[in-house]
């Protein structure tokens, strides 16, 4: 079986070929055409099958009008037809714009109308956020229902399989006359302001798709588990990185604990993605005493700084933890702690301190920095702050349609990210806040991660957050936040009195807050927005 020939625009076709994670679907459906890609409950999908109802995709959108260049948009879980949508819109020319199933009726109505998507995916479920908004949506020409579930809505539009209908599963070549026109563009979270998109390339959505399969090792035996929403960069870009290699998705239509683990079990899982908050709901279930790991399992976290703790826990259990820092402007995961056949020696709890450090670019992405105001390195002593920059292929384009702040982020040649980190002796990278969390106390910087990992080394927490709190004397002091574990309830007493055998005293927090849950991204991030509201 030989691969099917795709012929790309360029004139030094003989020794050029303009880089897509398109060439992986392609690939993978005539070199492991049987082999399952998609396992959604009943369903199963071979790379054959799935490769026809993507061109189907691809053709069905070209029939309703979608041309090279056009926004095609997602609001959608992670099941088929999302997978189907990460090929098939690229595939017909488009760009894809997959954006976070938890925005309220005001951010989606405003990405909608930013990034103007001719089309617009919704699966049921969702409907109810568009329907308000509908007549106020200024472009969008076709609505496409996805029914996975049963969800009334009085939202009118084409059935997703009906719409497949319309297009044909004769191959398509896709339309890419070159490799840096843009695949997708996705949307910051919008906790700091408006959501801003930024522009993916097909050059740099394939390099970094590599650099996945690489850190994660993946092939055609592994079975990867869909815990992480897709419409976060690209599901971290292994929405095409699983693709690549011929694995299997295992789409999971929501995060749960007890069907993270059923299925683990089940389907024999060997791969998956998880935030740090996803990582404490798994440690703390009662579902993990039950697991019986007889394999292999690898699983990426990133998107907040996970304690050293919940790395232990996890690894305790009998999974390998992979720790990746990355932005939604660097296609997700841009750094990893690349572990060290050293640190095989020291123990278990030191190791996870080692692994809970940010760590050094991917293979493909090549260069980052840790600088003070002026542009310079910073000394590596593990000490010094400095906001992290980063330059290469895994930067994104820009921001879609707002140069302004696209050359704020690109000053001085590198892109900044806003992320206040030290670098050690070995250069490796450690973040200790966002910029704008760092905590003045009387002069002295006070990092909030460094005081929300203290804290969630007692025994009784589960979680915490930290913010800056007014104050007459010092100008500001840390204000935590705090989620015991379930079935206890330490007092404000307890957490000040073991921070103060962690911590010096002006680090200690002033005020101790007992929640139910610590308010977040879908993606992990806290909202100290809400908690400065609060």
């Amino acid at each position: 079986m030989g691969v099917i020939l795709i012929s790309y625009s360029n004139e030094n076709s003989v020794n050029f070929t303009n880089l897509s994670p398109l060439s992986f679907l392609n690939r993978s459906a005539a070199v492991f055409s049987s082999n399952t890609a998609i396992i959604y409950g009943q369903k199963r999908y071979t790379y054959h099958e799935l490769n026809a109802r993507v061109n189907r995709l691809a053709r069905a959108l070209n029939k309703f009008g979608v041309k090279k260049g056009d926004r095609v948009a997602f609001l959608s879980p992670n099941i088929p037809p999302l997978i189907e949508g990460y090929f098939g819109v690229p595939l017909s020319g488009g760009v894809l714009v997959s954006f976070n199933t938890g925005l309220d009726k005001k951010d989606v109505q405003y990405i909608l109308n930013h990034s103007e998507p001719k089309v617009l995916f919704v699966d049921t479920e969702f409907a109810k956020i568009v329907e308000p908004i509908k007549d106020k949506l200024k472009s969008v020409e076709q609505f496409v229902l996805i029914h996975d579930e049963e969800y009334h809505t009085d939202l009118e539009g084409i059935d997703y399989e009906e719409f497949l209908s319309h297009g044909s599963e004769e191959p398509i070549s896709p339309k890419i006359s070159n490799e840096n026109d843009t695949i997708s563009i996705n949307y910051t979270s919008g906790t700091t302001g408006l959501p801003k998109g930024a522009m993916y390339t097909h050059r740099g959505a394939y390099l970094h798709a590599m650099g996945e399969a690489l850190v994660m090792k993946l092939s055609s035996d592994d079975n990867f588990l869909w815990t992480l929403p897709m419409f976060h960069c690209n599901g971290w870009g292994f929405v095409w990185a699983v693709t690549a290699v011929g694995a299997t998705h295992v789409c999971l239509r929501s995060f749960k604990s007890d069907l993270v683990y059923d299925l683990i079990d089940k389907e024999k899982i060997t791969r998956l993605c998880a935030t740090p908050t996803m990582l404490i709901l798994l440690s703390e279930s009662p579902y993990a005493s039950m697991l019986d790991i007889d394999r292999e399992l690898w699983i990426m976290t990133a998107g907040a700084s996970p304690s050293p703790h919940v790395i232990h826990k996890m690894e305790a259990m009998g999974a390998n933890i992979i720790h990746t820092y990355g932005l939604t402007e660097t296609y997700g995961p841009y750094c990893i702690c690349e572990p060290q056949q050293h640190w095989d020696e020291l123990s278990l709890m030191e190791q996870s301190r080692m692994k809970s450090r940010q760590g050094v670019p991917y293979i493909q992405a090549f260069e980052t920095r840790v600088v003070d105001e002026s542009m310079n390195d910073v000394p590596k002593d593990g000490k010094t702050l400095g906001e992290i920059v980063m330059r290469g292929n895994n930067v994104m384009k820009g921001y879609f349609r707002d140069e302004e702040k696209t050359k704020e982020s690109f000053r001085g040649g590198w892109f900044h990210s806003g992320d206040l980190a030290v670098m050690h002796e070995d250069g490796y990278i450690e973040i200790k806040d966002r910029k704008k969390d760092i905590i003045v106390v009387g002069g002295e910087n006070v990092s909030t991660i460094e005081v929300e990992l203290a804290i969630c080394k007692h025994p009784l927490v589960l979680d915490s957050a930290v913010i800056a709190k007014k104050h007459e004397t010092w100008g500001e002091v840390p204000k935590a936040f705090v989620v015991p574990k379930p079935g206890t309830s330490p007092s404000e007493n307890d957490i000040s009195e073991f921070c103060e055998q962690k911590l010096p005293e002006f680090k200690c927090p002033y005020e101790i807050v007992f929640l139910d849950e610590i308010p977040k991204t879908s993606t992990g991030k806290i909202q100290k927005h809400i908690l400065q509201e609060m």
